[in-house]
């Protein structure tokens, strides 16, 4: 080998050698995120390219080229936010654990699953049931559309069991038309359990208060005995036990939240968190 070619042997090694060594790092290139960054559960992939060999250029990287990639590499790596659920954005008024109790899992429900469901456990011998009617009431009347209500009898001894059997009698004569004016007979067995001292502990006691609303002895005797009321009495006394109902009168939405007006501070405030637990529902 001559004198001039060593030369540029030499000059081609050490322009290799200075062209290799600027390059960033695999390790280099992972950047620790900052204390106010949020931690996302999941540890996020990062996808790097296969680089293909074939197709780098021939020519070795200038200096000033080299340079500029470190440049690029040293910005930090901007992590994608986590999505926030809509319902955790919310500013809600009621505390879960403070004013209402979640049913872990949730459990089912009376309708189906088109509307959110608002069910009031309640029994007619209960004297504060008889004071919630009013709030309910009115609460039904203007609550939200994308909601439904339901009403399901306590069922935890024999004579509040009795009571649950006559509400469905109620109910299946009221849907096949026997009685006329529901809210008056519902308002009737209210009165005549707290007013008139008739504790309705009787099928025959019960059989009268129905006569005086007009059904006949014969249509109150084949509904009081149907199947379809003996099984709308099983369902109650199943969703009972799976709601962990202890008191009356409760109120449990869509089968997950369950709540009562001790809970809330009072009955205003029951039906502001069963509207705020339906706003929860739709978002989430």
């Amino acid at each position: 080998m001559n004198q001039s070619n060593f030369l540029i042997l030499l000059v081609s090694l050490a322009m290799v050698a200075c062209g290799g060594s600027d390059q960033p790092s695999a390790q280099s290139a992972a950047v620790a995120p900052a204390d106010d960054q949020v931690v996302i559960t999941e540890p996020a992939e990062i996808v790097v390219d296969e680089v293909d060999a074939d197709a780098m250029p021939a020519e070795v990287v200038e200096e000033s080229g080299a340079e500029e990639a470190v440049d690029v590499e040293d910005k930090p790596i901007i992590l994608a936010q986590a999505d926030v659920p809509a319902a955790a954005s919310q500013d809600w008024k009621f505390t879960e654990g403070q004013h209402y109790a979640r049913m872990v899992p949730t459990q089912p429900t009376v309708g189906g699953s088109d509307k959110i469901e608002v069910a009031e456990i309640f029994w007619y011998g209960c004297s504060h049931c008889y004071d919630f009617e009013q709030f309910i009431n009115r609460w039904e009347e203007q609550k939200p559309a994308n909601s439904s209500f339901v009403r399901i009898p306590a069922t935890w001894n024999p004579l509040v069991k009795l009571h649950a059997q006559l509400y469905y009698t109620e109910e299946v004569l009221v849907k096949n038309g026997k009685i006329a004016e529901p809210e008056q007979f519902r308002n009737a067995v209210f009165a005549e359990y707290h007013r008139r001292g008739n504790r309705l502990a009787s099928i025959d006691a019960i059989q009268q208060l129905f006569s005086k609303h007009g059904v006949s002895e014969d249509d109150f005797t084949k509904t009081w005995g149907s199947f379809e009321v003996s099984q709308k009495v099983r369902v109650a006394d199943d969703l009972q036990r799976r709601y962990g109902i202890t008191g009356v009168p409760a109120v449990v939405v869509n089968g997950k939240y369950r709540s009562g007006a001790a809970e809330a501070g009072g009955y205003p405030q029951l039906l502001e968190l069963v509207d705020e637990l339906i706003v929860k529902e739709s978002i989430r």
